[in-house]
C-alpha cells in the first residue's frame, strides 16, 4: 500500500504566521546586541599596552573622567548650560545623548519606563546629564512633533511636552498640527501663539546650520546624485 505523503505547509499557514514575529524579534535582539558590542568596543580604553605581569609596577589609576574616551565621541556632548532640550548639570561626569522620534514606540517605552528612573537616581544627584536630539524619521507627523518639542523648549517646557507626547496612547492619536498644539497646552506652554509661530517658522530643508545642529528639524538627507 503506498505511503500517504505529508501535505506541504503553505506559506500562509497558522504555524508560519506565528513564526514571523519570532523571527522579527530575533533580528531586533541580534541588532541590539551588535550595537551594544560596537558601542563597548568604541568607548572601552585600550588595554593592549598595560603590563599584566605580577612582577610589573602597579598601574596608575587616573581620576580623569575622560580617560579612555575617544575624542570624537566626547565631542558629541554639547554640555551647554543653556540647552533647553537637556536635563542635568553641564559638568556631569556622564552624558547620555538620546536620539529619538516621538512616533517611535520603543522610544516611548524608554521614556515612560526607564528615563524617569534615570532622572530620579542619577540626574538629580549630578551624576548624569541627558541631552535630547530630535531625530524624526517617520514622516510629516514626526517632523511636527519634533518642531513642537523644540518650540516648547523655547518656553522652558520641553520635558513636559516630552512627557505628554510619550504618554501611553499619545502616539496613536497622531501628531497633526492641532494635536501638537493640544500637547503644548497640556505641557503648560503659556504663549500658544508664539509656540505655533516658532514650531512652523522654518520649512524642512531650509534650516540654518545652527538650527540643524540643535536637532530641531528633520533627519539629515543624503546628497543628491549627479
Amino acid at each position: 500500500m503506498p505511503t500517504p505523503k505529508n501535505p506541504k505547509s503553505s506559506p500562509s499557514s497558522p504555524s508560519a504566521s506565528r513564526r514571523k514575529p519570532l523571527v522579527y524579534g530575533a533580528v531586533v535582539v541580534v541588532a541590539a546586541g551588535l550595537l551594544g558590542f560596537a558601542s563597548y568596543k568604541a568607548t572601552s580604553p585600550d588595554t593592549a599596552s598595560k603590563d599584566t605581569t605580577a612582577t610589573g609596577p602597579a598601574a596608575e589609576v587616573s581620576t580623569d573622567p575622560n580617560e579612555g574616551v575617544y575624542p570624537e565621541l566626547a565631542k558629541l556632548a554639547r554640555r551647554d548650560a543653556d540647552d533647553k532640550l537637556a536635563i542635568g548639570p553641564a559638568d556631569a561626569p556622564v552624558v547620555l545623548i538620546e536620539y529619538a522620534d516621538f512616533k517611535c514606540g520603543y522610544c516611548g517605552k524608554f521614556a515612560r519606563d526607564t528615563e524617569p528612573e534615570l532622572i530620579e537616581k542619577y540626574v538629580k544627584d549630578g551624576t548624569l546629564r541627558i541631552e535630547w536630539r530630535n531625530f524624526p524619521i517617520f514622516g510629516e507627523e514626526s517632523e511636527n512633533a519634533a518642531r513642537g518639542a523644540w518650540a516648547a523648549g523655547q518656553q522652558n517646557r520641553f520635558w513636559e511636552f516630552h512627557r505628554a507626547a510619550y504618554a501611553e496612547g499619545a502616539k496613536e492619536q497622531g501628531f497633526g498640527k492641532d494635536r501638537v498644539k493640544a500637547l503644548a497646552e497640556q505641557a503648560g506652554v503659556k504663549d500658544l501663539d508664539r509656540f505655533m509661530r516658532t514650531s512652523t517658522a522654518t520649512r524642512p530643508g531650509r534650516r540654518s546650520r545652527r538650527t540643524r545642529s540643535r536637532g530641531t528639524g528633520s533627519a539629515p538627507r543624503p546628497p543628491r546624485r549627479s
